[in-house]
């Protein structure tokens, strides 16, 4: 049995054919899913898939990059669909650096009048630190509300590594958080380890580049691990130019239970069990 932690089932590529794919999960013996939710109106559409279908759980949140772009009030429905029982964590949630307005500049605005390029810099520092305000404060929030409701928290983060360590790192005591869509080596999973987290890796983990990640899932504790697609989105070896599949995760679990030295059978037993564990599932 496999438990695939992270996708996106209210995807506009699921649109046509969601009922396939999950038929075609279950016959490659991925039995619960959880659907995550990125913001407050993809949040519902997750509580509604996990009302729909008996295998599907949800996780709600607000993503660190819809953080400036969600209405100010947020917590109140969040706290309202956490009393869902097919709710079983908060997330994703976290932060990304990746899509700053600095790093987005192009080299052309250095050509123009006198004192553009200068200009641009200024505002586009502006966005950020506005930007980097909205993500902190949200994932604070979220961080905050996790708490006393005993649900986990699915981390997010892009490029922002040593600030997610700190802000998570101050609830670690009062929360359980999984690393999604893990991509660090060897030092970066410690960290997490340190601080009793879980850690969930994807199809990357199988890339020919990827050999910090496969020292990465090797000294991980087994106990700590699960698996996830990332469907339809997170490329993986198995998706080879098509769109990611639900059904990939197992090929993701058969690599890293051959990288282990484990059979499937057992791998697949050890990782169900943690995300029961972690998500709470009845």
């Amino acid at each position: 049995m496999l438990i695939d932690t992270h996708t996106y089932l209210d995807a506009a590529e699921f649109t046509k054919d969601l009922d396939d794919a999950l038929l075609r999960a279950k016959q490659a013996d991925v039995q619960c899913i959880v659907t995550v939710g990125r913001d407050l109106e993809s949040s519902r559409k997750a509580v509604q898939l996990a009302e729909r279908y008996p295998q599907v759980y949800a996780s709600v949140g607000i993503h660190p990059n819809r953080a400036n772009q969600e209405r100010e009030d947020f917590l109140l429905e969040l706290e309202q669909l956490l009393k869902h029982p097919k709710v079983v964590a908060i997330g994703a949630v976290g932060l990304d650096y990746s899509r700053l307005t600095s790093k987005q500049e192009n080299d052309e605005v250095i050509e123009g009048a006198l004192g553009a390029a200068d200009f641009h810099t200024i505002e586009a520092e502006i966005r950020d630190e506005a930007e980097l305000a909205a993500q902190s404060s949200t994932f604070e929030q979220q961080l905050e509300l996790a708490a006393p409701t005993g649900k986990g928290v699915v981390i997010h983060q892009c490029d922002a590594w040593e600030d997610t360590i700190e802000l998570l790192r101050k609830y670690s005591a009062r929360t359980r958080a999984v690393m999604h869509g893990f991509d660090g080596g060897p030092d970066r999973a410690e960290e997490l380890l340190d601080l009793a987290h879980f850690i969930s890796f994807t199809g990357n983990v199988a890339f020919k580049k990827a050999s910090e990640l496969q020292k990465a899932v090797k000294l991980v504790r087994i106990d700590r691990i699960m698996v996830e697609s990332g469907a339809p989105y997170s490329a993986s070896a198995a998706t080879r130019n098509r769109r990611n599949e639900l059904a990939f995760v197992r090929e993701t679990a058969e690599f890293i239970a051959a990288l282990r030295g484990m059979s499937l059978a057992a791998f697949s037993a050890q990782t169900a069990q943690n995300a029961q564990q972690f998500f709470t599932m009845s």
